[in-house]
């Protein structure tokens, strides 16, 4: 074999999750934090977005995809920033309570419950991408 069918036949690591060897506990801090940040960035493009949609909400024709849109964007207020956002902070809590050695919690704890608010994080980067279409499309429209 040749080095470069070698190389195609290697596998790449493409994802955090690719890892081979568990993260550490300040690695899953972090990426927590950044998780948080990312909210927060997000919020004020929701922000934005309802601030826009509301200035042109006469330049769009009544239809039920604008009502859509509308509703989509209180459930990304409702969903995002409420429950997400304290959900994440409740994770940040008990890391606090492991490291200080409470008694009936381990690292598996915390790792599981990462892992999924990795999965909640992932669907709802989708869904919040697809919701930013729709803004774009509407505002192609104006």
């Amino acid at each position: 074999m040749t080095p470069i069918t070698e190389a195609m036949n290697t596998k790449k690591l493409v994802s955090r999750t690719d890892y081979l060897l568990p993260r550490g506990l300040d690695e899953l801090h972090d990426q927590s934090r950044e998780w948080l940040d990312t909210l927060a960035f997000w919020k004020d493009e929701t922000r934005f977005f309802a601030s826009l949609l509301k200035r042109h909400q006469y330049d769009v024709p009544k239809t039920q995809g604008y009502s859509g849109l509308l509703a989509n964007m209180e459930r990304l207020h409702t969903l995002l920033y409420d429950y997400l956002t304290e959900e994440i902070k409740a994770h940040e809590r008990l890391l606090s309570r492991i490291e200080k050695g409470e008694e009936g919690l381990a690292d598996f704890d915390y790792r599981d419950q990462h892992r999924k608010l990795r999965n909640k994080m992932r669907v709802f980067e989708t869904d919040f991408r697809d919701f930013k279409k729709m803004v774009f499309g509407y505002a192609r429209k104006w």
